[in-house]
């Protein structure tokens, strides 16, 4: 399946200067296939090393940090092959398992910077914010890998030609419904299946409902069961109170996240470093407020004020018990948590886009469900699930902070129109993986 995060590898691998990469992701994402398909078919030849579990691998790293005996140690006595800089990929896999081997990664830089090194693991992320993990500032590059963004999902189901005429389409060209029926059908099946590789591949190959959730019934129970294995037993029960909670945390009316609604009684400090192992792990996202939209926004976040959502849509729709053909048909008494879905389904894709500086401001007169100031410009997004798109919190907000742009995506078809000095951008769901193009088109990059 075509990822988008491939060229993001190819461009890493062709720098001239060039650093050891980490790639970080939740778990069961597509981190090990992918860096496995990116060296078979752009290297001579790969070297792979899995640290979990491996004790005798690990204490290769155990002695000293010398490169040159690490290397002919890896490759003579546990591949017997030698590694080659330059010809040979080095994967490490699992390698928070092995925290002498993290360290390693700035001896390679120093001493072997011809040699190209991917590490990744499940846990890579909560391991590089534990105490005692002495991490090579300065000596890594990163890439963080998500579920399969919509586009990707589309493109896998063989709805390439749709994604590839849309891209060749005018701004302001309305979509004809030789776009917009089958795109908003696509829509409704990416809100079920999601985007967790696994996941999709049992969808294009059977397109059953039933065998996708069991694939997602499986992952779910894997994300608990993984509570337990990498913390203690205190702080694995608090996690699995969050993670159960935060379906019903979306669904609420402000989408607020609240430490008591999770545990009578509980406080932020009692509860916050288990949401923040999910945050670490890449299993849930952080949203925090910013109230006052000046540049940088990250100035201005409150980190006590967020909404939790999960990194898959798929997954939240299953774990929230949401059918199927609820999705597909509609129902009246769905309308509020298909807000929250698709709220949820505009953050991961904003995330794929590499959009990271997102926020949300709450004012009863102007709230924003998202705010960036991605490339440095400020850009407040407006969500509606359906093709209702009068936003007069959106109105209030142009009119009183004048950003150069707006957007509002629902599935209204595309339009723009100025609300006094803003250029306002209707971008539909299904095709927001435009988003950028459109706000290079205005900027005029």
């Amino acid at each position: 399946m075509d990822r988008m995060a491939l060229e993001q590898l190819k461009k890493w691998k062709n720098k001239k200067v060039r650093k050891p990469l980490l790639v970080t992701g939740v778990r069961q994402c597509g981190k090990t296939w992918l860096i496995k398909e990116f060296g078979q078919n752009e290297f001579q030849d790969m070297a792979y090393f899995n640290f979990e579990g491996n004790s005798g691998l690990q204490s290769v790293f155990e002695y000293d940090f010398d490169t040159d005996r690490i290397l002919d140690e890896l490759g003579s006595v546990v591949l017997g092959k030698k590694i080659i800089p330059g010809l040979t990929l080095v994967i490490f896999d699992e390698i928070q398992d092995c925290p002498r081997a993290i360290q390693a990664l700035k001896y390679f830089c120093e001493n072997v910077p011809e040699l190209h090194v991917i590490a990744a693991g499940s846990q890579l992320g909560v391991a590089l914010r534990e105490e005692g993990i002495s991490f090579p500032v300065g000596k890594v590059e990163r890439i963080e890998m998500f579920p399969m963004s919509f586009e990707e999902f589309v493109i896998a189901d063989g709805g390439r030609k749709y994604i590839d005429g849309v891209r060749k389409l005018a701004f302001e060209r309305e979509l004809s419904e030789l776009y917009t029926v089958p795109l908003e059908k696509y829509l409704k099946n990416y809100y079920i299946v999601g985007g967790m590789p696994e996941a999709v591949r049992m969808w294009v190959d059977t397109h059953d409902y039933k065998e996708v959730e069991e694939v997602q019934d499986r992952i779910l129970r894997d994300y608990a069961d993984d509570f337990g294995k990498h913390t203690s037993r205190e702080t694995a029960i608090k996690i699995k109170m969050i993670w159960d909670a935060i379906p019903s945390q979306i669904a609420k009316d402000n989408n607020k996240f609240i430490f008591s609604h999770v545990k009578q009684g509980a406080r932020a400090k009692d509860l916050e470093d288990a949401l923040m192992w999910l945050v670490n792990a890449g299993i849930a996202l952080k949203l925090n407020l910013v109230q006052t939209p000046e540049i940088p926004l990250s100035g201005m976040e409150d980190h006590t004020y967020f909404k939790v959502y999960m990194s898959d849509v798929g997954l939240l729709r299953r774990k929230s018990n949401v059918n199927y053909r609820t999705v597909l048909e509609g129902d009246a008494a769905y309308i509020h948590f298909k807000g929250a879905l698709t709220e949820n389904y505009v953050y991961t894709q904003l995330k794929c886009m590499g959009i990271d500086s997102c926020f949300w401001r709450t004012k009863a007169d102007a709230e924003l469900d998202f705010i960036t100031d991605y490339e440095g410009v400020l850009l407040p997004v407006e969500v509606k699930s359906a093709d209702n798109t009068k936003a007069k919190s959106l109105h209030l907000f142009c009119n009183r902070f004048n950003p150069k742009m707006a957007v509002k995506t629902s599935l209204k078809n595309v339009g723009d129109n100025m609300d006094g000095n803003t250029h306002v951008w209707s971008i539909p769901l299904y095709i927001l993986f435009k988003l950028k193009d459109y706000l290079f088109h205005e900027m005029g990059w």
